[in-house]
């Protein structure tokens, strides 16, 4: 019941308030470019990173990333800066 309460408010401030969705309610925010950057925001952490795959956690779930050649340009505690050939970017629910 409190779960449903909560994001009800959520849902009045964003609306009310006008603020972004993904701040509210603490969703990751995903920017590409073409195939060759993605960038993250919001996650909760670097789970595995090879050439092949990137795989972060995220406040629900998991994002997976799979390409080639990736290097990793810029990492903070909850953003994230990929560049490579990416194939694919999965989101993988709990």
């Amino acid at each position: 019941m409190a779960k449903r309460w909560g994001q009800r408010v959520r849902n009045w401030m964003t609306q009310t308030m006008d603020l972004p969705q993904d701040v509210m309610m603490d969703l990751p925010r995903i920017t590409m470019i073409g195939q060759i950057h993605i960038y993250i925001e919001n996650h909760r952490g670097l789970l595995t990173f090879s050439e092949k795959e990137l795989r972060l956690l995220l406040k629900q779930g998991q994002l997976l990333i799979k390409g080639k050649a990736f290097v990793i340009k810029t990492i903070l505690p909850e953003e994230i800066l990929l560049e490579g050939k990416i194939e694919q970017v999965i989101y993988l629910e709990e």
